[in-house]
C-alpha cells in the first residue's frame, strides 16, 4: 500500500465529510485512511464510522478519551500500513488529482520527505498561498513522511500546542541533510481556516507552547541555522497574530521568545511596516485606477467591433458559476445550436466552481469586456457585473431565478428598511436593457410585468432548470442518491429555508436534532441554506446532512421525497415533481410585515397553499406522526399549487427557449 492518511478529529463535525470524500472520492485507491476520533463529543466520530462503514479503505481508531492532535497523530502512525504518512487535520481538503500526482511522483523517486503544494480558503471563501519558509522549514506545509524514515528516527509529535514543531522540522532537516527532500510542485493540499473553534483562532498565552516547542527542537538538532531562521519566522508570526497573543500580553511573549531587539523596537518596525503597507495600498489604488482607465479604453475600442452572430454569455447568481435557467439553456444550446459558443462570466473567488472544459472569463477582466462588447446573445438570472453599454443588435435573456412570493422589483419601495440602499432607478434602468424575460407561470408573468416596466418581451415557455424532473430516469436518481450516500431505504426530507432580509447569517428554525431523534432512523434530512450563506449551521451527521455546496439543487430535489421550506422559491419548483410539500413558516407574520408577500402561503386555499403547514417544531412532527404530511388533502393542495405555477414546465422548456433565442424560434 501506498499511502496512509491519517486524520486526526476533534470537534470537526461541520467540515470531516468533505476531507474524508476529499481522500477517498478521487484519484488512487493505493490508500488507506485511518481517521483517529480524539474524544470528539459532535457528530464526528458517526461520520468517520459512516465512512469507514462504506469504504474498505477507511477505518476508525478511537482513543478512551481526548489526548490532544499529537497523540492521535501517533496513535495513527502506530497503526498505519502504507509506505508513506499523510497527516491532515479534519478541515484539510485534498485536491482534485492531488493523489494521481503524488502516486507519479513517488513511481519516480522514494524520498523521505515530500513537500506538497497547497493553498488556504477563509471563511469568506477567499483562497490564498500562504506565506512558507525556504526549503520547507515552514510547520504549515503539508508533507509525506516515508514510514520507514518515520520510525527509524523514533519521530513523534508532542503533547500539548504546537506539537508538530519538533517531529516535522526534524524531519525536513533529516532528509534535507541526506538529499532526500523533495518538492512536488502542485496544489494538493487545502487548508481551510475556521473563523472560531480551533486552537489558532483561540487567543490567550497558550500560545506560549510555541516557545518551549522550539526549545525542544533545538535541544535535539543542535544550532541549525535553518531551525533558528523558521523559529525567528514562525514566533514573529504568532506575535503579530491579534487571534493568538492579544496586544496585553505582547510584551510579555516577546521576552519569552527571546527575539532580537526590544519590543519598543519590534513595535517601530510594525509601525514602518504598517506605513509601508498603507503607501503599498495607495499605489495600488493608483494602479487600479490607472488599469480601470486602460480597461474602459480597450472596452470603448471594442465597442467598435463588430458583434460576434455565434457568441453567447452566460452568468448565473451573480458571477458564481454555472447553475439555474443559463445552465439548462447552455446544455440544451451546445445539442441544438452547436454553432454558438457559450462563455460564461464567473467572478475570481468563484472560479474554481466551474466544471472542466467550460469557456469562462473573470469578471472585470479585459476578457469579459471584449465579450460583452461583441457577444450578440446575453443570458444571466441576475445581472451581469460593471455596468456595460448594451449595443443593437445584442439580444438579452432575462431569465430571473424564481417564482415570486415576496415582493420584487418596484414594489420593494414599500419596505425602504429593508432595501439596503437599491437604486430603483437602476433596477429600472436594467429591465430596460433586456429584450426577453423568461417566466414559469401566469403569476410571475404579471408580477414581472408590473415591477420591471419596460419593452422587453415576456416568453411564458418554464423554466430550463426544471426539465430534468420530468426528464430524470430511476437509474438516474439512484445514481445519484448513490453519489450522496443516501440508503434507498431511507425517507430523504430536504430542508430548505430561504434568506430573511432582517436576519444576519443562516439561523435555521427549525430544531433538526429533535426532529431527525424523533422521526426515528428511517429519515435523513438533507438541509441546504440559501446561497447567500455558502454554508449552512446544521449539524452534519449520518441524519443530517448538510448540502449548501452540493452544485445542483435540482439533483437534490431529485432525490428527496418531500420538501420542508418556509417561503423558498423552490416551493415552486419541486411542485413539478407531485411530492409532498411542507410549509414550516414559524414566522410569517414577521415575514409579510418586513418584506410583503403576493399571496397568502398558510391560507389553505387551493393554489396558495402546497400541501401541509406547520407554524411550530411540534406541529410539525404532528404531521408525520399521523401522515398528514402526505394525506389525501394535501395532496389536493398540492394539485391545485400546482396547476397554477408549473403549467409551463413539461420537460422541454429549454429547447423552446433555444429555438426562439438562438434558431428564431425555427429548427
Amino acid at each position: 500500500m501506498l499511502l496512509s492518511v491519517v486524520v486526526p478529529v476533534h470537534r470537526a463535525q461541520g467540515y470531516l465529510r468533505a476531507t474524508l470524500e476529499s481522500a477517498l472520492g478521487r484519484g488512487s485507491g493505493d490508500l488507506e485512511l485511518l481517521v483517529v476520533d480524539d474524544g470528539s463529543r459532535d457528530g464526528s466520530a458517526e461520520i468517520a464510522a459512516e465512512f469507514a462503514a462504506r469504504d474498505p479503505r477507511a477505518g476508525v481508531l478511537t482513543l478512551p478519551e481526548h489526548r490532544g492532535a499529537g497523540p492521535a497523530r501517533n496513535a495513527g502512525a502506530a497503526e498505519a500500513r502504507g509506505r508513506y504518512l499523510l497527516f491532515l487535520d479534519g478541515d484539510d481538503l485534498l485536491r482534485p488529482g492531488a493523489l494521481d500526482a503524488i502516486t507519479a511522483r513517488l513511481a519516480g523517486s522514494e524520498p523521505d520527505v515530500l513537500l506538497l503544494g497547497h493553498d488556504r480558503i477563509d471563511w469568506w471563501g477567499t483562497v490564498t498561498p500562504p506565506q512558507t519558509g525556504p526549503d520547507g522549514f515552514s510547520t504549515v506545509t503539508p508533507r509525506l513522511f516515508r514510514r520507514a524514515f518515520w520510525s527509524a528516527h523514533g519521530l513523534r509529535f508532542t503533547d500539548g500546542p504546537y506539537e508538530d514543531v519538533l517531529p516535522v522540522l526534524s524531519a525536513t532537516l533529516l532528509a534535507s541533510d541526506a538529499g532526500t527532500l523533495d518538492t512536488l510542485d502542485r496544489i494538493c493540499v487545502r487548508q481551510r481556516v475556521r473563523r472560531t473553534g480551533t486552537f489558532a483562532t483561540t487567543p490567550g498565552r497558550h500560545h506560549f507552547a510555541i516557545v518551549d516547542a522550539y526549545e525542544r527542537l533545538l535541544a535535539a538538532t543542535g544550532p541549525d541555522l535553518r531551525i533558528r531562521a523558521a523559529r525567528a519566522r514562525h514566533l514573529r508570526t504568532v506575535l503579530d497574530d491579534p487571534g493568538r497573543i492579544v496586544p496585553e500580553d505582547r510584551a510579555a511573549f516577546h521576552r519569552a521568545a527571546d527575539l532580537p531587539g526590544s519590543y519598543a523596537v519590534h513595535r517601530a518596525q510594525e509601525a514602518v511596516r504598517t506605513g509601508r503597507a498603507r503607501t503599498r495600498e495607495a499605489l495600488r489604488r493608483r494602479k487600479k485606477k490607472l488599469r480601470t482607465g486602460l480597461t474602459r479604453a480597450a472596452y470603448r475600442a471594442d465597442l467598435l467591433r463588430p458583434l460576434d452572430p455565434n457568441l453567447a454569455v452566460y452568468g448565473a447568481y451573480w458571477n458564481r458559476g454555472v447553475a439555474c435557467n443559463p445552465a439548462a439553456i447552455h446544455a440544451k444550446a451546445l445539442e441544438l445550436a452547436p454553432h454558438v459558443q457559450g462563455v460564461w462570466v464567473v467572478s475570481s473567488r468563484h472560479r474554481d466552481r466551474m466544471p472542466p472544459g467550460v469557456p469562462y472569463v473573470i469578471e472585470g477582466s479585459l476578457a469579459y469586456w471584449r465579450i460583452m462588447a461583441t457577444a450578440t446573445y446575453l443570458i444571466n438570472n441576475s445581472s451581469f457585473p460593471g455596468g456595460f453599454t448594451k449595443r443593437p443588435g445584442q439580444r438579452y435573456l432575462q431569465t430571473h431565478h424564481g417564482t415570486p412570493l415576496k415582493t420584487m422589483g418596484l414594489d420593494q419601495r414599500a419596505y425602504p428598511a429593508l432595501t439596503n440602499g437599491i437604486s430603483f432607478e437602476k433596477i429600472v434602468a436594467h429591465a430596460d436593457q433586456w429584450d426577453f424575460s423568461l417566466s414559469a407561470n401566469p403569476h410571475t408573468t404579471e408580477v414581472w410585468d408590473r415591477v420591471y416596466p419596460s419593452g422587453y418581451e415576456h416568453l411564458n415557455l418554464g423554466y430550463p432548470r426544471n426539465d430534468v424532473f420530468f426528464t430524470a430516469t430511476p437509474e438516474r436518481i439512484a445514481e445519484i442518491r448513490r453519489r450522496l450516500h443516501l440508503d434507498p431505504e431511507r425517507t430523504v426530507l430536504l430542508y430548505a429555508p430561504t434568506h430573511r432580509d432582517y436576519r444576519k447569517g443562516f439561523v435555521p428554525d427549525l430544531d433538526l436534532d429533535r426532529l431527525t431523534r424523533e422521526l426515528g432512523p428511517r429519515y435523513v434530512v438533507l438541509v441546504r441554506a440559501h446561497y447567500f450563506y455558502g454554508r449552512s449551521a446544521a449539524p452534519d451527521s449520518s441524519r443530517v446532512v448538510d448540502v449548501t455546496g452540493h452544485p445542483s439543487v435540482e439533483e437534490l430535489c431529485l432525490v428527496s421525497d418531500a420538501l420542508i421550506t418556509d417561503y423558498s422559491s423552490l416551493m415552486f419548483d419541486y411542485a413539478c415533481l407531485d411530492r409532498p410539500i411542507i410549509s414550516h413558516a414559524p414566522d410569517w407574520a414577521a415575514y409579510r410585515a418586513s418584506r410583503g408577500a403576493y399571496f397568502d402561503l398558510l391560507s389553505g386555499r387551493p393554489g396558495d397553499t402546497p400541501g401541509a403547514v406547520a407554524t411550530t417544531d411540534d406541529e410539525l412532527l404532528e404531521l408525520f406522526r399521523t401522515g398528514e404530511w402526505r394525506s389525501a388533502r394535501t395532496a389536493e393542495l398540492r394539485a391545485a399549487f400546482r396547476a397554477r405555477f408549473c403549467p409551463y414546465d413539461d420537460g422541454h422548456a429549454a429547447e423552446r427557449v433555444v429555438r426562439r433565442l438562438f434558431l428564431d424560434g425555427g429548427e
